[in-house]
């Protein structure tokens, strides 16, 4: 049961036939040779992951705010909920309800902060909506409108936009130029170089104090890691 989205796995085009016939002829003669370093590299690769993602997750304990920085936040606790997320996943949908219960429930003890990580080879709108909701953000209205987005989910685009910030009661003409300024742009970018360099290929990923979860989450399995961090 598939339950976030990822980013597909693309073949490179670009390889020239011959030095591929080369390559091929190699593995052909060597092939245990191939796969042993093939494996060396990725149990390589995984260690580099998960030291990053480790300090990433002393990081969020120690110093939240360096985690935080100019993110969306919702909530006032001493627990920090990092959640990255992309509008146009349904995953994401499904679970940004129920991680808006628990942090309702819970908002004398937890943080929720809000990183963008829009799935741009499979999601055509997503990096719009998150260019339209980081705008939004500078009005003081991101969780208004990241539950509007959401909300309209399957009706996402460019004319929806500034209808839902008409709606929310923006300034359309600020708004239409945040979105379309290179600070929304660079802000985003930030989001998505954090979460590469974390190893996060799917939505929705979410760190609490010392522990990583991804996927549609429920009640229970927020409340567990809470207690836990605690």
């Amino acid at each position: 049961m598939l339950i976030s989205c990822s980013l597909p796995v693309q073949a490179d085009s670009k390889i020239d036939p011959k030095f591929e016939e080369q390559v091929l002829q190699v593995i052909r003669k060597n092939p245990q040779a191939i796969l042993d370093s093939v494996q060396a590299y990725q149990r390589e690769q995984q260690q580099e992951q998960q030291q990053v993602q480790q300090s990433f997750l002393r990081d969020l304990q120690q110093n939240p705010k360096s985690v935080i920085a100019q993110s969306p936040t919702k909530g006032n606790g001493q627990a920090v909920l990092v959640e990255f997320s992309d509008f146009q996943c349904p995953y994401c949908q499904a679970a940004a309800g129920t991680v808006s219960q628990f942090v309702d429930k819970y908002k004398d003890r937890v943080t929720l902060v809000y990183k963008h990580l829009p799935l741009t080879s499979i999601h055509d709108q997503a990096l719009p909506a998150a260019k339209a909701a980081w705008a939004a953000q500078q009005q003081g209205k991101f969780w208004q409108y990241h539950d509007a987005l959401f909300a309209q989910q399957k009706q996402l685009n460019e004319a929806i936009y500034p209808e839902i910030a008409k709606t929310l009661g923006l300034d359309v003409a600020k708004f239409n130029r945040d979105r379309a300024s290179q600070a929304a742009e660079t802000t985003i970018e930030k989001d998505l170089q954090l979460a590469e360099q974390l190893g996060i290929s799917g939505t929705p990923f979410f760190a609490m104090n010392g522990r990583a979860f991804s996927g549609a989450v429920d009640l229970a399995t927020l409340e567990k890691n809470l207690n836990q961090a605690q």
